[in-house]
């Protein structure tokens, strides 16, 4: 009994001791943040815009994690290739084109988009088609304006002479300045071939091309398209020019008229001021018709890397990226057509007249699907075409062999 009052006191004695002492610190209810590192792969222009939309994101979700955000500059026309070279080592968050949609989402660096319903219901259509594959959407719209159309400076050129490429030959020639487009893109060269009855794209097998640019049948062959090109290329008004090359003769004056898209509407809208005109492709003469010039089209997308570290922060700075403020806010920035529905049917962006060339090419565009054996030999083909055919080589032959390369498995 006296051993059981002794220990009762000895219990009390450390409960009164420790009442004396100085509380304990409580303990943290906020775990330690986590560490996002992300790697974003965009277009070199768009840095500036990026960087506005990280601080924005980081703003956003600035109590729930600390965030490192790396830009790294990448084309977005050779992401694909750049990605699949290394994806566990690649960005976590990229810019690309979409016709490089299916062949990533195949080689496992993008995952279906678990969010898919509110993405379908935010984006225009077509956007969604772009960014999906066999129905599964793989990547967010971005944009919905990757096509191509005339620039033009009102003080040489008239409404009525841009709808003819003839015309606007001889009146740069006259006036001793240029009409450019860049033949060594195959993507601008399909604007010949386009609406001639000559077709390409992508076999069943999604990879290989089918291609009758060298057909000799039907109401306008292949040869007739070539000699066609010749003649554009023989213009004293005409040279075939890289887009920077482009930019730099609009800026210097000595180019007056270009074939581009809309990334390029802010710079020439402070070259050109009141001056700077848009409109569809013009027509070409093609064995003694006119042709309406054809056009590629499509979209940008924003991909999440499967092999991302931390997936799910991606996927918010992706949709962030995308979102309908941060595509207002492209458009303003860098005259990019949105692919969110609301941003694309605001006034501001209707009323763009770079906007409303791209929407009257539509008629005459298709979406861009080949393969990646298209490329080179097309370009290789065009730029003997714009440099005269100085070898003289049939072009029969050049076509059969431009075909040989496009078709290759």
């Amino acid at each position: 009994m006296k051993k059981c009052v002794f220990l009762l006191l000895s219990l009390g004695a450390l409960l009164l001791l420790s009442a004396c002492k100085d509380p304990a610190p409580p303990e943290s209810g906020d775990a330690e943040r986590e560490t996002v590192s992300l790697t974003v792969w965009g277009a070199e222009e768009d840095e500036a815009l990026l960087q506005e939309i990280f601080a924005s994101f980081q703003s956003r979700y600035a109590g729930e994690a600390d965030f490192r955000i790396t830009y790294q500059p990448q084309s977005e026309s050779h992401c694909k290739d750049a990605l699949l070279g290394d994806l566990e080592g690649g960005a976590d968050v990229f810019a690309f084109a979409d016709d490089q949609v299916a062949a990533l989402a195949a080689a496992g660096g993008l995952n279906p988009i678990q969010d898919s319903n509110a993405i379908r219901s935010a984006n225009l259509s077509a956007a969604v088609e772009a960014a999906s594959v066999g129905g599964t959407l793989y990547a967010y719209p971005l944009t919905a304006d990757n096509g191509y159309f005339l620039y033009y400076n009102k003080a040489y050129f008239n409404q009525e002479d841009v709808q003819s490429l003839d015309r606007m030959l001889e009146i740069a020639a006259e006036a001793g300045r240029r009409i450019t487009m860049d033949w060594s893109s195959a993507w601008y060269v399909y604007a010949f071939f386009g609406n001639t009855g000559l077709q390409v794209g992508l076999n069943e097998d999604g990879l290989t091309n089918f291609c009758t640019w060298n057909s000799a049948e039907g109401p306008i062959a292949g040869v007739d398209v070539a000699q066609a090109m010749l003649d554009v290329a023989a213009s004293p008004g005409f040279a075939s020019r890289t887009d920077e090359e482009f930019l730099a003769g609009v800026r210097d004056g000595s180019v007056i008229a270009g074939i581009s898209g809309v990334w390029n509407a802010v710079t020439i809208q402070e070259s050109w001021g009141e001056n700077a005109g848009a409109a569809k492709l013009p027509t070409f003469t093609c064995k003694g018709q006119q042709v309406q010039m054809a056009s590629f089209s499509g979209c940008k997308l924003i991909g999440v890397n499967a092999y991302s570290k931390h997936p799910e922060w991606a996927a918010r700075l992706a949709e962030w990226i995308t979102s309908e403020e941060n595509q207002r806010l492209r458009f303003e920035l860098r005259g990019q057509g949105p692919a969110n529905a609301n941003a694309a049917a605001s006034t501001e962006v209707q009323a763009a007249p770079a906007i409303a060339a791209l929407l009257a090419q539509s008629e005459f565009s298709q979406l861009q699907r080949v393969g990646g054996k298209f490329w080179d030999p097309v370009a290789e083909f065009a730029g003997n075409m714009a440099r005269g055919n100085p070898s003289g080589a049939e072009l029969q032959a050049q076509l059969d062999r431009l075909v040989e390369g496009v078709t290759a498995r």
